[in-house]
């Protein structure tokens, strides 16, 4: 095992343990060949700034797996909506193999890279080069899947009105953001209610080996979302909820 194998693995042992969870034989070596990717990959498509094995490791991969303390993810249908690199949703589906997992990018590039990284690893996932606000137009995409994740940067408002459409009624919309997103969530408290759903909580979380804290927004579709949302993307920007 390389150095790089060997710190990656020893932060992700270290981490899942003190966050809680326990994870599966096999995720070692798929956060390794991930990390290789995103390393020999990773500038040339634009994927990621962050370098350097203990980087990937907590500012990556824990922060992701993280998610897996806000809900139950075991068998469910996820989306992540607006991937890039893959987070979070392929470090859920290496820590929780038994999702069932989307990952969905405008981005021909990231794309490739995604479906390269789910052969590489084993993974198996729907890959789709799309607009968010236009795959929930197509046959069984609208309200289809039991949780949306997203770590885009988008305001709370916009990537609410882009992701919420998919989840269906009882399900959740999970948006990674940092702890200071206060005035961000207050803002998106009428976009939650035009498009169905409700704030649940706001999960402040410390990733392992860090002194940084993040945020899981836990947001739950308590009806169907309006046929009118989402509406087109300069719309959205124009006029957010």
């Amino acid at each position: 095992m390389s150095d790089n194998h060997s710190i990656l693995s020893s932060i992700m042992v270290d981490g899942a343990e003190k966050l809680g969870l326990s994870l599966p034989e096999g995720a070692l070596l798929s956060f390794c060949a991930y990390f290789e990717l995103l390393e020999s990959k990773g500038s040339n498509v634009n994927l990621t700034t962050v370098t350097g094995a203990s980087n990937i490791a907590t500012l990556h991969f824990l922060d992701s797996i993280a998610l897996l303390k806000t809900i139950n993810f075991k068998h469910a249908k996820v989306i992540d909506i607006g991937s890039g690199a893959g987070f979070p949703g392929v470090p859920l589906k290496i820590a929780e193999p038994t999702i069932d997992l989307t990952l969905l990018d405008s981005s021909g590039k990231r794309i490739s890279f995604l479906n390269e990284l789910c052969g590489k690893l084993g993974i198996e996932a729907l890959c789709v080069n799309e607009r968010a606000e236009q795959f929930v137009q197509q046959s069984d995409n609208r309200e289809n899947w039991d949780v949306a994740v997203s770590r885009a940067v988008a305001r709370l408002n916009a990537l609410s009105e882009l992701c919420l459409p998919y989840v269906s009624v009882g399900g959740y919309f999970i948006s990674m953001k940092s702890k200071d997103s206060d005035d961000e969530i207050n803002e998106a408290s009428s976009a939650f209610e035009a498009l169905g759903a409700k704030l649940i909580s706001s999960i402040d979380y410390m990733i392992p080996g860090t002194e940084i804290t993040h945020r899981a927004v836990l947001i739950k579709k308590i009806s169907e979302t309006p046929a009118q949302y989402p509406r087109r993307y300069a719309r959205i920007q124009k006029s957010p909820l």
